[in-house]
């Protein structure tokens, strides 16, 4: 997109632009909210809703909101799909125009004593596989702020809610309608089951949020961050005890991808399972002011985590999933190091699906093989160093997963 006097940082001054941003979001933000002004009337318009929204803020009292065009949208279906975002190699702005585009109408509730109003139609929202016709009636016009978050994909303007009523059918699954009626099963056991079904990880931590699935005095309503987050962590233990069970892998593997600035280096090495992220800024990423390497790191050993991956939060999960349904499918275990290099063509942060979709990406693709550690780490350091301008050195110094397969080793010896 051209860059023009709109934007207040380079004021359209600068061909090279300032930001190294392959669009302008402050201008795709302003054109996106002209045509969400356009479509509302009076307060009130008529749309799809692809998908509820759950705020985190003043919980256990949290905002229940409906995400919405404000127009019939045959095509509404991929505001909310990121599976199908990154399958189809879509850019930032137009998944920032998708999301940007959808009003978040909301209403307040307690996380279990429900505004049942607002909660029924939220879980209405959340189980239906094509997204539903909706009125909407608000309290007043929009505030045309909009949310960018690690966690989520970002949200558009944000109104409170006068009334609102579905007014298609709504088309949902069997497989959904008997877990959500099911109040003697866990939520777990419900989710690991859709998931069995074929069901992705975004529709499942949807009908988590809205608190349709668990035992019946239990359920109740999960901020979306909590339940991308709690969905990607309980699919995957799941597989991971499966995985346990296998046989090692037989080589020293590398996968490697990348999606709109973000690039992973996946090393499978031959080990009982553990897990080791790192995450970096490239060290010649514009942004990166600072010239020095600076990491967050987590780790995983074969018990497991006892707390949360407070380093690299909710991409720790996202990317441990897809790991372990690649070793599911290979019917093998591993010890599984992996390197994240975010690049400044990564303008903004869209949420934890980049990571969960750029590490399937990466997976799908044909390994590098080596004939030992030292090869594949060697391979590593030269692509960090060339492409990245970093250092990975202090990666593998302090890896813990490389320590401990080094203990392995040497008590291998004796054995």
């Amino acid at each position: 997109m051209p860059y023009s006097k709109n934007c207040i940082i380079c004021k359209g001054s600068n061909p090279q632009k300032y930001c190294n941003r392959n669009f302008c979001p402050l201008i795709s933000k302003s054109k996106i909210y002209d045509n969400v002004r356009e479509g509302i009337q009076k307060n009130s318009f008529s749309g799809n809703a692809p998908a509820p929204f759950i705020g985190r803020h003043n919980y256990p009292n949290v905002n229940v909101g409906i995400l919405s065009t404000t127009y019939e949208d045959e095509s509404s279906w991929e505001y909310d799909f990121p599976k199908h975002w990154a399958q189809s190699n879509y850019d930032e702005e137009k998944i920032m125009g998708f999301r940007t585009g959808l009003v978040n109408s909301r209403m307040q509730s307690g996380v279990k004593s429900k505004n049942e109003k607002i909660v029924e139609l939220a879980q209405d929202v959340a189980m239906a596989l094509v997204a539903p016709e909706i009125e909407i009636s608000l309290q007043k016009a929009p505030s045309f702020s909009f949310s960018l978050d690690t966690y989520s994909a970002p949200t558009g303007p944000v109104a409170d809610m006068k009334s609102a009523e579905i007014t298609s059918n709504i088309k949902t699954s069997p497989k959904i309608e008997r877990v959500i009626d099911d109040t003697d099963l866990k939520a777990g056991l419900a989710m690991n089951n859709l998931y069995e079904k074929k069901f992705d990880e975004n529709t499942i931590s949807k009908i988590l949020s809205v608190g349709s699935i668990g035992i019946g005095s239990r359920r109740k309503l999960v901020p979306t961050r909590w339940s991308i987050t709690a969905t990607d962590d309980i699919l995957c233990k799941k597989l991971i005890t499966g995985i346990k069970s296998n046989d090692l892998v037989n080589e020293y593997m590398m996968y490697s991808g990348d999606y709109m600035g973000n690039y992973y280096y996946i090393m499978f090495l031959p080990s009982n399972w553990s897990f080791e992220l790192y995450e970096t800024y490239a060290s010649n990423a514009s942004f990166n002011q600072t010239g020095m390497s600076q990491y967050t790191t987590d780790y995983e050993n074969y018990n497991g985590r006892k707390d949360y991956a407070a380093e690299c939060t909710g991409g720790y999960y996202a990317v441990r999933l897809p790991v372990a349904e690649k070793l599911k499918q290979l019917k093998r275990q591993a010890g599984v190091l992996i390197f994240r290099f975010i690049t400044d063509e990564y303008a903004m942060p869209l949420g934890v699906w980049v990571c969960r979709e750029t590490a399937r990406r990466a997976l799908k693709g044909k390994p590098l093989c080596f004939d030992s550690k030292e090869q594949m780490l060697d391979y590593a350091k030269k692509v960090a160093k060339i492409k990245f301008g970093y250092d990975v050195d202090e990666f593998i110094k302090k890896s813990r997963l490389l320590k401990e397969i080094r203990a392995q080793s040497r008590l291998n010896k004796w054995m």
